[in-house]
Parts: structure tokens; sequence; C-alpha cells
């Protein structure tokens, strides 16, 4: 997904769902920070999102301009409606959400998470494609590991996932 296409389904969900603000949650919130990302980034033609401030009109997205929808198969790209408990983030992160607002959103804005809090939350669901997204945004230096391991310590519960993310991001310091 190119920054156009995510400025597309911000702009597309507030049509559907009447919304001005829309949380970005997923690996494509990396186009709020980062204008021209690397390719290996860019590679989900999802982008997961909810509304801030009514949340249950995730399902609106979903429906109209979801996976499978006339809009996915007119432009090879969806939105996914999710809610707020898709992600686990660390605390205050709602203060570090970046905007991504201009004409082709039609003036709405899309809030992006800040690189560093997508990390952590693809560390804290730690699958590969998680990992390798994290890896590659290491790799770009797009983020800074001890800012990565600070702001996992900041993860409320998941004591377990947050040791197993910090060892993986840790062991990535010798590598680099």
């Amino acid at each position: 997904m190119k920054r156009h296409e995510l400025e597309h389904i911000i702009r597309a969900a507030g049509a559907v769902t009447e919304e001005d603000d829309f949380v970005v949650i997923g690996s494509q919130a990396i186009l709020g920070s980062v204008i021209t990302a690397p390719p290996e980034l860019l590679y989900s033609m999802e982008a997961d999102l909810f509304p801030l401030h009514r949340p249950e009109k995730a399902d609106e997205i979903e429906g109209s301009i979801g996976e499978l929808s006339q809009f996915h198969e007119t432009y090879s790209y969806y939105a996914q409606g999710v809610g707020p408990e898709t992600a686990v983030l660390a605390e205050g992160w709602r203060d570090r959400l970046v905007p991504l607002k201009n004409e082709n959103t039609d003036g709405r804005t899309g809030w992006c998470l800040e690189a560093t809090d997508l990390a952590v939350s693809k560390l804290i669901a730690f699958r590969e494609k998680d990992r390798d997204f994290v890896g590659a945004m290491l790799d770009h230096g797009l983020i800074d590991i001890e800012q990565v391991v600070d702001r996992l310590a900041k993860v409320p519960g998941e004591e377990k996932r947050r040791l197993v993310a910090r060892q993986w991001i840790v062991s990535r310091r010798s590598s680099i």
C-alpha cells in the first residue's frame, strides 16, 4: 500500500461512517511517520483502522470498504475495521499518534501509530510477519532499539509477551 492509497481509505471510511477521525493501528500506520517507506514495509494491501470517537462504527468500514467488497475489487486494497483492543500498546500511545490529514483525505484525519509504538505492537503480537516487519524497520533506521525496549516496559500486563519481545529486539542489537 502506498500513502495515497491509505489517504483514499481514510477518505472512504469518513464517507461511510460520517466520522472525521480514525486511528490507524496496523502495519500501514507507518505511512503516517514515513512518507516514502521502504517496499518491504508496504506489502500489506489492507489498512486496519477504527473511528476514534465511535469505534463501534468499525463494522460499517468492514462492510463497505473491507475485504471482498466492491471497493476491494475495484482498487485491490481495502480497510479492515478493527477495535481499539486489536493492538496491545504502550501507555501513552494516544499522545504520540501521528496525524495524516490533507486534501486527499478530504480533511479527515488518520491518526497513525508512531513508528516505535507500531513496532511494540508488532513485537507483542510476535508473529513471523510482525518480526520481519520490525526487522525491516530496524534495518532502515526507522526505530531505535533502546526506545523500543523502554516502550515495551510500558505495555500494561502481558509480562511474558513483553519478555519474549524484549529478548528478540535486544538480540537484534548485536546483529546490526
